[in-house]
This record gives C-alpha cells, structure tokens and sequence, in this order.
C-alpha cells in the first residue's frame, strides 16, 4: 500500500501570500493613518492641558520675578516642579521654591534641549524678552539663565508643537499660546520634522513680518512661514 502524501501545493503557497499581501496593502496604510491621527489628537490635547496649566501658575502668583505681586507665566520646567522658580529678569532662581503640587505632568520636566518629546510630538515653550522676543527655556528646562522680563511675563506665552517623525509620528503642527485657541496648520508646506526643521525662533504661526510675542497670529490666513493656520477643536 503506498502511503500518501499531504500537504499545500506550490499553487495553493502562492494564493496564501498573495492573499496575506493584499490585507497587508489594505491594513498597513489604514494602521499608519489611524497612529496619526491619534498622535495629532494627543498633541492638541496636551496643549490645551498646558493652556490650563499656565492658566493656574499665573494665578497662583508662585512665579513673581519682579515681586509686584502679580503672577507670570512659567516654562515646562518650572510648570512640572523639575526646576526652581525665576526670581529675576537676569535669568536668576530660587535656589528653593519650586512650583508644589506641578501644575503639568511630571513627564514635562524631561527638557533636551529647551524641548519635551511627547507621543510623537516636539513641544516647544517660549516666554517674552524685555523687546517682546521669544525666550527659549533654558536646554535642561526652567528658567536657569534665561532672560524673561517678568512684566511681559505676566500676559504673554507661547508653545509649538510639531511631529517628532514627519509622515510617521504626525504631519499637522500646532501652536497655542495666552489666548487659549489651539491653532493647527497642515505643514505641507514646511514639513517640520523633529530637529531637521523646527518652527524657527517662535515666529511662524504669526501674520506681521516684524513679529513679537504680542503680534498678530494669523489665525485663519497665511503665516510668515507661508502656512495657513486654523483653529482647531
């Protein structure tokens, strides 16, 4: 009796991997758009929450440089309680007081290079110089050597956020500052991409060519940085 043999043909192999191989071409894009959209959403989210945040540092008066009573706005170290307070316009802080309980999340006070990387997005916060010039927090975070004027400090912020990995992590940026919208533009244009391209010096989601932190942002119109920017929920 001969025994007989069992098993998948070469034909029926190849019907199975091109079968796999079409599910693939269908799920792959659809998981990819989805990560997206997901880190996108993220992305707003976590600004509006940083909106609230500095909402309650200005209001709690914990940040007061020019000791006139009036509270100012912080950056995500000293937000997070990772670093002491400004106590100076020179760039001085407390060698003390911190911000306790933090007003953000403690993952914010992990500052490289004056930014925080949080699902797939690049955060970016900046305080007003005594021209209206955009501040950069210092690159390990809080306020350490920064020169803020704490009067302007007290009504003016600003925060980009902007895909860590273009096409991968997100595609749209974002921006939000004392205002509270959260503005998002398609980035279509200028692609800002992690460390290769960045919102240069804060200025892009603003409308006038001579910006400062109290200028015009280009809320549904072009940008200096040729983007149209919107509102976004």
């Amino acid at each position: 009796m001969s025994k007989k043999e069992q098993g998948f043909t070469l034909i029926e192999l190849m019907i199975v991997v091109a079968i796999i191989a079409i599910i693939a071409s269908i799920a792959i894009p659809n998981l990819l758009s989805a990560r997206l959209n997901a880190n996108e959403s993220a992305a707003i989210a976590t600004l509006k929450n940083i909106s609230s945040s500095q909402s309650q540092c200005q209001a709690s008066g914990v940040i007061d440089a020019n000791s006139n009573g009036a509270g100012e706005f912080g950056f995500f170290g000293e937000l997070s309680g990772a670093a002491t307070v400004r106590n100076d316009a020179a760039g001085g802080v407390s060698a003390t007081e911190r911000i306790s309980p933090p007003v953000l999340s403690t993952a914010f006070g992990n500052v490289q290079a004056s930014r925080v990387t949080r699902s797939g997005y690049i955060f970016q916060m900046y305080l007003p110089s005594s021209t209206n010039g955009f501040v950069a927090e210092n690159a390990t975070g809080g306020g350490s050597g920064a020169s803020v004027d704490p009067a302007r400090a007290e009504v003016l912020w600003a925060c980009y956020a902007w895909p860590s990995s273009y096409g991968n992590s997100g595609k749209r940026t974002f921006f939000v500052n004392q205002s509270g919208d959260v503005l998002g533009c398609r980035n279509s244009t200028q692609q800002y991409n992690g460390s290769t391209k960045t919102p240069t010096a804060g200025v892009a989601a603003f409308s006038s060519a001579t910006v400062s932190m109290s200028g015009t942002i280009a809320s549904n119109t072009v940008a200096q940085d040729t983007e149209t920017w919107v509102v976004v929920n």
